[in-house]
């Protein structure tokens, strides 16, 4: 597990598993590209098959071996209310502001743009003339965590072929 904050529940979570977790943060890194040579060479250490991004929210621009090993999970219906600064509940305020009445989440290739690599897969839900940026967010989040080790297992079972 690679996290570039020491706070987050992804590194607890990562620790009570026993699991090795690396935090490398943006601020000991000088530029993007060292900050993804970085993270780049400990994947490699580990020898991981596949990079999965959920909650990651820094540029990280993957090399060749890894840009079609790399997936995304995205809280809205790309390509809308994708790229920089559209993340957490920036995106839910902005479907809010748009008058959409869905949205959902895209599970994606990584590229060196933000939210732009190929989708994979898209779930839907309504946005309801009542909610919240909290209460689509709970919906969104739901689809996500449902969506996200699905795509992962049909990776797996190579019903999914990398890039």
């Amino acid at each position: 597990m690679i996290s570039s904050r020491t706070t987050v529940e992804g590194v607890h979570r990562a620790e009570r598993a026993q699991l090795p977790c690396e935090v490398i943060r943006v601020m000991d890194n000088p530029d993007v590209e060292q900050f993804s040579n970085q993270i780049s060479l400990t994947l490699d250490i580990y020898a991981v098959n596949l990079v999965v991004q959920a909650g990651w929210l820094c540029q990280w621009n993957p090399p060749g071996r890894w840009a079609n090993k790399t997936i995304n999970v995205h809280p809205s219906l790309l390509p809308k209310f994708g790229g920089k600064g559209f993340y957490g509940h920036h995106v839910h305020e902005a479907v809010i502001a748009a008058g959409e009445t869905e949205s959902g989440a895209t599970v994606h290739w990584v590229n060196d743009e933000y939210d732009a690599g190929k989708i994979i897969e898209q779930r839907r839900c309504e946005v309801k003339p009542e909610d919240t940026v909290d209460s689509l967010a709970q919906r969104v989040q739901a689809i996500e965590r449902e969506l996200l080790p699905e795509v992962i297992d049909k990776i797996r079972k190579r019903e999914i072929k990398f890039k």
